[in-house]
């Protein structure tokens, strides 16, 4: 009866350890292609439509996405698959040739004539 007790003493503190280990103002940034506003536009709102995050904001320069998120809802691989399902790429994954092809015609930033465009 008494390592019974240790026992579950032992898993209540691994259990407490464990959900503190997830923060719930993770902070992360990745690196997104796109080219214009309406891609900030369409980047951002995917990842905040992402169960969990915070905030999200996109650098049409850059192509830096800087985010908050809890750790407890969601992870990078859900938010980038959340962006890659809108038709854009991460540096780790790549968006379907389906969903690309929804991205409007000025966002095409495969297209290197559509990035000379938006070059200042």
């Amino acid at each position: 009866m008494k390592n019974m007790k240790k026992i579950i003493t032992l898993v209540t503190v691994l259990i407490a350890t464990l959900s503190f280990a997830q923060n719930k103002n993770a902070r992360a940034s990745m690196e997104v292609d796109g080219v214009c506003m309406m891609c900030k536009t369409r980047i951002e709102k995917a990842s905040l439509n992402t169960k969990g995050v915070k905030s999200a904001v996109w650098d049409v320069k850059t192509h830096e996405l800087k985010l908050i998120f809890d750790e407890r809802k969601t992870n990078l691989d859900s938010i980038q698959n959340s962006i890659v399902a809108v038709g854009h790429d991460t540096k780790t994954l790549k968006a379907t040739d389906e969903a690309y092809a929804t991205v409007h015609p000025c966002c095409k930033y495969r297209d290197e004539a559509v990035k000379d465009d938006h070059k200042e």
